[in-house]
Formats: C-alpha cells, structure tokens, sequence
C-alpha cells in the first residue's frame, strides 16, 4: 500500500511531502522554503522570522471567534541517524518509507515523525476546509534537535495566541506539561602524538539499539561510548595503551549506538585476554535488552601516530569515570528521571580529542549540578571544558483551563483517563513560556517508537487517534 493511503490520508500526504525534503537541524533552508510557500499557496499570512521560523496565521472559522486563539507548534528538523552499512545523504535525499504492519519507519534511517507527524497535522489543519477551529497562529520553529535556537530566537510579540499546542510528545495516552531543560557540555584537548609501541589493536562496539537521550535514558539501554572505555580501562594499569583513534556515537540527543578505538598495546595478548574476558560479562549484563549488541576485538594496522601512554590514561579514565544515564529520579513525580547526562559524542583524531555530553534535568539546580561534575572530571583528566546551548525546564501547570478541556475531551472519546505528566526530554514550551509567561501551553502528539535512531517508527492506528484528538480540541477551546 502507499503510503499516502493510510488514514488519515490528510496527514500521511502532508508527511510524505515533508519527508521528501532534507531536513537536517541546522541545515533547514529547504524545509523553510517549503512551509514559506505552503503558506502563501493557501493564500494565508505567512511570515519568516528572522531566526528563519515560520508563523502562518489562518483565522478562525464561523461561529469560533469568540475563542481564544491558539498556537500549533512543531519543529521542522530533524535527527539525522542512519546504520553504517546505509549509503544515504541526509543533506540532498529525502527519506525513503514502508509500511510494516501497524508502523511505518524508514529504510535504514530515521524516520522524522519526530515532529514530522506534528509539522504535518498542522499543515493538515492549515488547509482543510471543514474543521471548527479558533484564530490559528502555525509556529514552525527550526533546530529544536541540536540546541532550539528558533525557539530561543523567538522575539516576544511575533505571537498573540492564548494557548500553545506543542504537538511534540511521543505517547497517545499522554497530556504533557512539564519537561526537562538541558546544557551542552563539551571537553577538548590536544595532545602531542608519537610513534605508538607495540601491536595494533581496534575495539569495536555496535549493534546497539540507541534511542532518545531523554525520554529511554532510564530503560537500561546500552552506551557504545560508555562500553568502549570500559573496554579500554582494562588495559591502562600495565599495559601501556596508546590511544591513535577513537570514533564513538554522534548527536548529542542521541543515545550511542556505535563506538570504535584503534590504539598500540604493548601486551597485546594479554589485553586481549581480558578484554574478551570482559566482553562476555558485557554481553551477558545486556542480553536481555540488547539483542543485536557486537563486540569485536581484533588486531589491527594503522600508519597514524597516538597520544602518549600517560595522556591516554588520562582519556580513558575520564570516560570511565564520567556519569552517564539517570543522575537522579524525581522525588515529587512518581517514574521521572530528574536529571541525567548523555556522553553522546567522543573523538580522537590526530591527537585532537572531542568529548560532547548533553546534561538534562528538570530542576536547574539539578542540570548544573550535573553539568559541573562533568566539568570536574574533565578539568582532572587535563581537559578544557565549556558549557552552551543551555536551555530552561518547563514548569508543570496541572490546573490550567486547556489541561482539563483536553482531560474531558479524551475520556469521552476513549472512554479512560489519559495520562497527565512531565517528561525527561527537551521540549520549546519552557524557551517560549519565558517570553509568552501567560500563554497556558501543552504538549502531545502520536505514539512513537525509537526516536533519533534508525528504528524510529510511527504507529498508523494511533496516528488517526491524535488526529481526531486535534480536532476535537481544536473544536472546543474555551471562551475568552
């Protein structure tokens, strides 16, 4: 079946078109020019800010003017993650689709419903015909993924929207009020390289599932990064471990999925017995969660030079001995990781050495907390460490007006209670509740599995849920 077919067809048309787009965070100037003229060939008031976001406004339909007006937001990128063995250009091709049953994913990439299934709905809404809505401001905000700077360069009173829709979250039974805020941490340093000593090894760690650094931080999936300095820690007491190249994980937002580490060992037989000694132990903690992980150690040739034995202690204990997964679980909401740390991104080449964390909480004392211990450990380990990209919490409102509409509306549609929380990952409604302070805000959208990474999928029977939740919403937004 085509896609295109699936109900509701509205939607899967509008996604299909979207995700024929390149998309990349950052590299968004395609997607903008898209929205821009979807817009503008609907005739509506269309606008690009100068951040590059794009609001369009639609008026509201007879009878709802009296409405408060509200505001659809979703991001237009997205996270670029693909298997190794998938020769795919996220900067030029537009994502390939298929059905598998109740899902559709992409074929070895990810998928973009995250907030693909979000842009579209809007645009779905933006040019029908036939549903009741208020006064609409469409806020289609750039680089959520790798630091939310069109939500952060949204200038106060480009919006007059009483209520923010985020359609961003990644579970049907759930209303959302609350997230965490995160900060970017990244440690650097250059080392002098020598003549490394000794016999060629390459540590390799793949196969892992990944997934969202925020919301399957908790879920005991495995760290390729965190794995490999495990792995590399078993040689530095007498083995004389020289570090040539280290290429593990990728986005910040992104659990790692792979990681590999080619070094000089001067004991080269007897790390190895080790290190396979650890590797079955590895295997057998991750068996029942990681059914693909690999593990490969195998000699290896390589004309590169390293870093020194004492500069490579140094790197593998900092990757030993920095937090990664839950820092701390909520105490006042029941299952919600608080704060954690992802060492999403670490690189050695050429003696330069990069090491990218995303640190997360939903108390900002939390997130620097965090973020300064990372800081510690780095600063022991000889490294330069700087803090960016910090972005506020969300705070949750559980009593607001929208809240309870929404409550009512999906118990007699669904016949039970959804689920009211706050989640662990980043969303915009803290960024843009800092400037719009009395816009009551919140965030849902269709279920979705595996987000940033190439098992992304969205589910088909619960995208046609979400979309008869918008509307009903949208048909009973409360009064001013």
């Amino acid at each position: 079946m085509d896609i295109t077919q699936l109900e509701p067809q509205i939607i899967w048309k509008n996604f299909t078109a979207l995700n024929s787009v390149p998309r990349p965070s950052k590299k968004e100037e395609k997607v903008i020019a898209f929205i821009k003229n979807f817009g503008e060939n609907l005739g509506l008031e269309t606008s690009v800010d100068e951040v590059g976001n794009v609001i369009i406004k639609k008026p509201a339909t007879a009878g709802m003017e009296n409405r408060k007006s509200v505001v659809l937001q979703s991001h237009l990128d997205m996270v670029c993650q693909k298997n190794n063995d998938i020769n795919f250009d996220f900067e030029t091709q537009g994502i390939q689709m298929e059905i598998d049953g109740d899902w559709v994913k992409a074929k070895g990439t990810t998928l973009g419903a995250d907030n693909g299934l979000g842009v579209a709905a809007i645009m779905s809404v933006l040019e029908s015909s036939d549903i009741p809505h208020p006064a609409l401001e469409a806020l289609f905000t750039i680089d959520e993924e790798t630091g939310m700077t069109g939500a952060t360069g949204l200038k106060p009173g480009q919006l007059t929207g009483d209520i923010l829709l985020n359609l961003d979250t990644e579970e049907d039974d759930e209303i959302d009020i609350g997230c965490a805020g995160g900060i970017d941490v990244t440690a650097t340093q250059k080392y002098e390289t020598v003549k490394p000593q000794g016999q060629v090894v390459r540590v390799y760690v793949k196969g892992l599932q990944g997934g969202h650094s925020g919301m399957d931080i908790h879920k005991g999936f495995g760290n390729a990064n965190v794995i490999l300095g495990r792995l590399l820690y078993t040689g530095i007491s007498n083995q004389n471990i020289e570090l040539i190249s280290i290429d593990g994980g990728g986005l910040r937002n992104a659990i790692p999925r792979e990681a590999y580490a080619v070094f000089a060992v001067r004991h080269a037989a007897e790390f190895i017995e080790n290190c396979v000694a650890l590797k079955a132990d590895i295997l057998e903690e991750f068996a029942d969660i990681e059914k693909s992980i690999e593990i490969r150690i195998e000699n290896y040739t390589s004309p590169d030079l390293a870093v020194s034995a004492a500069d490579s202690i140094k790197i593998i204990s900092a990757l030993k001995a920095a937090h990664n997964g839950v820092y701390r679980m909520s105490p006042d909401v029941a299952d919600l990781v608080e704060a954690s740390n992802n060492i999403a991104r670490v690189e050695l080449k050429n003696g330069e050495l990069k090491i990218l964390n995303l640190s997360r909480s939903s108390v900002e004392s939390t997130k620097m907390a965090v973020a300064e211990q990372l800081k510690s450990v780095f600063e022991l380990a000889g490294m330069e460490v700087e803090f960016s990209g910090s972005y506020p919490g969300w705070k949750p409102k559980p009593g607001s007006e929208i809240v309870k509409t929404m409550e009512g509306i999906y118990e007699k549609n669904f016949g039970s209670k959804p689920h009211v929380v706050a989640c662990h990952a980043g969303l915009e409604c803290g960024i843009i509740g800092a400037n719009y302070p009395e816009m009551e805000m919140v965030s849902f959208g269709p279920t979705i599995r595996g987000a940033h990474s190439p098992d992304e999928r969205a589910n088909i029977p619960s995208t046609q849920k979400f979309w008869g939740f918008l509307k009903d919403i949208l048909a009973n937004i409360p009064a001013k």
